[in-house]
C-alpha cells in the first residue's frame, strides 16, 4: 500500500516516518490565497478557522491526487493533505513570514491559550476505481508560559524557526520550551494528527499497518 503526502512539510515528513510510513513527497500547486479568496467571496464573509484548513487541505491534496493518478496509473494507496491554522483570541494566524510579525504575535500570545485547527484529506487512489476521499478537522489547544521574556522571544524569533510555520510556533523543537500545555492530540500541533489519518484511512478501507513500510 502506497502513501503519497501532498505536502514538502519537513514535520509532517517527520511524523509519518517516526509512524512507521515513508511516503513519496508531492508539493501541491494550489494557490491557497486564491481559494481563500474564493471562497470568502461565495460565502459572502471569511470563513471560519475550521472550514478553511479543511478547504485547503482538500484543494492540496486533490491537486496532488489528480497528477499522482495521471503520472502513475498503477499507484494503489492513499494521498494526504493537510492544513494548519492558530487561533487566539478572535483572530486566526497563518504563517507569519516575517521577523516582525512574529515577534508581535508572540507578545500576544504570551501567557495565552489558543486553538490548533488542522484540516485533513485522504484520497483512497486504486487502479480502475474512481478516487475516494476522506475527511476531518482535528484541534488541540495549546497554552504558552507566562513568563516568555522578550528577550526569549527576540532569539526564537531570530532562529528563523517561527517565520514559516502555522502560529509561528513548534511544540517539537525549539518553540517545545516555552508551551506549557497541549490539550489534544500532540501531533496536531506539529502538523497534522496520526489518529485522525488513520481514522479516516480506515474509512477508505485501509487498515492503518497496512501502510507501514
Amino acid at each position: 500500500m502506497q502513501v503519497c503526502l501532498a505536502s514538502t512539510s519537513p514535520a509532517r515528513l517527520m511524523l509519518l516516518r517516526q509512524a512507521g510510513i515513508e511516503p513519496l513527497t508531492r508539493a501541491p500547486e494550489t494557490d491557497e490565497d486564491a481559494v481563500t479568496a474564493q471562497a470568502a467571496t461565495e460565502r459572502g464573509g471569511d470563513l471560519p478557522p475550521d472550514e478553511l484548513v479543511l478547504l485547503l487541505a482538500r484543494a492540496k491534496a486533490a491537486d496532488v491526487a489528480v497528477r499522482v493518478a495521471a503520472d502513475e496509473p498503477a499507484f494503489d494507496g492513499i494521498v494526504i493533505g493537510g492544513d494548519s491554522m492558530f487561533a487566539l483570541g478572535g483572530r486566526v494566524y497563518g504563517k507569519p513570514y516575517t521577523a516582525e510579525e512574529a515577534t508581535r504575535r508572540w507578545r500576544d500570545m504570551r501567557g495565552a491559550t489558543g486553538i490548533l485547527h488542522s484540516g485533513h484529506s485522504v484520497f483512497r487512489l486504486q487502479p480502475g476505481h474512481e478516487p475516494r476521499e476522506a475527511t476531518a478537522v482535528a484541534e488541540a489547544s495549546v497554552t504558552f508560559a507566562d513568563d516568555i521574556t522578550d528577550e526569549e522571544i527576540a532569539a526564537y524569533v531570530a532562529s528563523g524557526e517561527p517565520l514559516h510555520v502555522a502560529g509561528a510556533f513548534t511544540v517539537d523543537s525549539l518553540g517545545g520550551a516555552f508551551i506549557t500545555r497541549v490539550d489534544g492530540d500532540p501531533s496536531t500541533v506539529v502538523g497534522m494528527s496520526l489518529s485522525t489519518i488513520r481514522r479516516l484511512a480506515r474509512q477508505l478501507d485501509v487498515p492503518w499497518t497496512d501502510l507501514w513500510s
